[in-house]
């Protein structure tokens, strides 16, 4: 972009704020009709959106990034095409194999079909495209839609870069020699190319090429290395994704871990206060837990392995809960549902320690345990973490799955971790759009969902390791769908 227009577009930001902010401060103070409230604040409020709204985009318009010509890719990388299928015709998916085949840079094609159809396979094979479908792992587990496929994929392949492809997103042969240029920069991550379709008119009247979007809204975050994953067309560097993968695990098991300790502590402490002076032995065993509980904690805090720190406290406890049987049964009989429900924790993939309700966790620390049953609950809470997580199909999972647009969610876990992104705008792919207003709407509806699900689970406002701009960025996308 020439200094220019992005001196133009400054102008133009500033003055739509200071007009914009003055006229919305004019309104709240001076204009509101407080007789007729129930007219006069709603439409306030809708203006204010509208500002902040406007104020966002602003933002993102500051620091438009014009990329200009790519390096050339580095010769000898390895890369897999994924194209993800599930239900699409099956020429359909083949034209996009077939074209992702004549790719010029070196690479392997994959087409994953979560259908599983064997006459896709037998067509692919014949004509030397490679061909996944889930492993025997998925069976009865939850599927997590394309991210599950994209996510199986990745632990069946090796390549160290991944393109992206919908099963109707047709490659230009130089995708890869335009975009791989940029991995120069090790911290690279992703590289997002538009999405353009072919059977859309001039006029446009869905807005289906959403040039907006694909020019200087993707162009804006990038100035501010927010440019984020549009779920294809867009090509991945593996050990990101694996970096991503591995992390969210081990820090949701930690999590977990620690909230099991703290529960512990809380449990066994309120089954002391209910001991007498003649049950010296019962109070010693459960001294000896405390003690073991605060060391486990020292070890976590010096950084030592989790799943060794959680072995040796499990067996130290279930030793002293060996004394213990024999002297408590009677009274253990009363806590034996809840601990049950413990365990079956483990094998509920969507509770863990780590997202469990606090409340849920507080009423076991108040509750009167007899000696023997806080033990049984302490180990219970340390089983329950699932390090394998048996609810599962596989435990990492490197694409998010908390959402159906899988795609930003990634991707601002990949800016949390330090990542960067780009966004080369050149079309290097060409697809089909919904052709009808019902699918149309369908898509948008998705679309919606899935980034207010992202917003409710994962705000970027409040996400560790983004950077200001970063946070909203990401949250000026899903402020856009409250509208």
């Amino acid at each position: 972009m020439s200094d220019t227009r992005r001196f133009v577009v400054r102008i133009v930001a500033l003055l739509t704020a200071i007009l914009g902010i003055n006229y919305v401060a004019w309104r709240w103070l001076f204009s509101i009709n407080w007789d007729a409230w129930w007219i006069a604040v709603p439409l306030v409020v809708a203006e204010t959106y509208s500002l902040i709204d406007s104020l966002l985009f602003g933002m993102t318009v500051w620091k438009l990034k014009g990329r200009g010509e790519p390096s050339p890719p580095a010769p000898g990388l390895t890369v897999d095409v994924f194209i993800a299928t599930y239900n699409e015709p099956l020429d359909l998916v083949l034209d996009t194999a077939r074209a992702a085949q004549r790719i010029t840079y070196p690479h392997r094609t994959w087409i994953l079909d979560d259908g599983n159809r064997a006459e896709l396979r037998m067509r692919a094979e014949a004509e030397g495209i490679g061909w996944l479908t889930r492993s025997a792992d998925w069976a009865n587990m939850p599927r997590h839609a394309k991210a599950g496929n994209l996510n199986n994929a990745l632990l069946a392949t090796d390549g160290e870069f991944l393109l992206i492809l919908d099963a109707d997103m047709v490659p230009e042969p130089d995708i890869l020699d335009r975009t791989l240029g940029y991995f120069e920069d090790e911290q690279m991550a992703l590289v997002q190319t538009p999405q353009y379709f072919v059977n859309v008119p001039d006029d446009d009247p869905l807005g289906s090429q959403a040039p907006l979007f694909y020019g200087p809204i993707q162009e804006g975050k990038d100035g501010w290395n927010a440019a984020f994953f549009c779920g294809s067309n867009a090509v991945i560097r593996r050990e990101a994704l694996m970096q991503l993968g591995v992390s969210r695990y081990a820090g949701e098991v930690e999590v977990g871990v620690h909230r099991a300790l703290r529960t512990a502590r809380s449990v066994i402490r309120k089954a002391r206060k209910g001991l007498g002076p003649d049950q010296a032995e019962v109070l010693q065993a459960l001294d000896e837990i405390l003690y073991d509980i605060a060391r486990a904690r020292r070890e976590l805090q010096r950084g030592e392995a989790l799943f060794d720190v959680t072995y040796r406290f499990q067996h130290r406890v279930a030793a002293i809960r060996r004394q213990l049987v024999g002297s408590d049964l009677e009274a253990l009989n009363a806590d034996l549902a809840i601990i049950a429900g413990l365990e079956q924790l483990g094998d509920d993939p969507d509770q863990s320690l780590a997202t469990i309700d606090d409340g849920a966790l507080l009423q076991l620390s108040d509750r009167d345990w007899s000696p023997l049953g806080a033990v049984e609950t302490v180990e219970a809470l340390v089983r329950s973490i699932d390090v394998d997580r048996g609810g599962e199909a596989q435990p990492v999972m490197p694409l998010a799955t908390i959402s159906v647009t899988e795609d930003m969610a990634t991707c601002m876990r990949l800016h949390a971790l330090g990542w960067r992104s780009a966004y080369h705008d050149e079309i290097l792919a060409n697809g089909l759009a919904p052709e009808d207003l019902q699918t149309m709407l369908t898509q948008r509806l998705r679309w919606a969902q899935g980034t207010v699900q992202v917003m409710f689970r994962e705000n970027p406002l409040v996400q560790k390791g983004l950077s200001v701009a970063q946070r909203l960025m990401y949250f000026a996308t899903m402020w856009s769908y409250l509208s």
